[in-house]
């Protein structure tokens, strides 16, 4: 998802169905934090803008109030921020177990053992 700032309210507002000033106030309640520009402009991104539409399926299809909305989007960027810290942890341990492997094959001799004589042979 495309994060750089790029549309204006109103571009935004109506990509998604929405009166400028709902968006205004979903910013206020710190669902979305559009970009700004040196002069102040709301600039939303593609991201800003599949959030709002999310909210909105939240909000008609789901019926959640914004305090559900607010939760549900917290439990998502949390899960992503999650998702995110595993996929660093897992590639910082390929990285690590390929090293211990190139370590071993290094020192590692295959063990033949050599041909014994049966004992129970020689007991009788």
């Amino acid at each position: 998802m495309d994060d750089r700032p790029r549309y204006m309210i109103s571009v935004a507002a109506e990509l998604v169905g929405m009166h400028p000033q709902t968006l205004r106030m979903y910013e206020q309640r710190g669902l979305v934090h559009p970009g700004r520009t040196a002069g102040n402009t709301r600039l939303y991104s593609d991201a800003d803008v599949e959030r709002l539409r999310l909210i909105q399926r939240l909000t008609s299809e789901l019926g959640l109030n914004l305090a559900g909305v607010e939760r549900v989007l917290h439990m998502e960027d949390e899960l992503l921020r999650m998702q995110r810290r595993l996929e660093r942890m897992e590639h910082e341990m390929r990285k690590a177990l390929d090293e211990v492997h190139r370590f071993y094959r290094r020192e590692l001799v295959v063990y033949q053992p050599s041909q014994t004589p049966d004992v129970r042979r020689r007991a009788t």
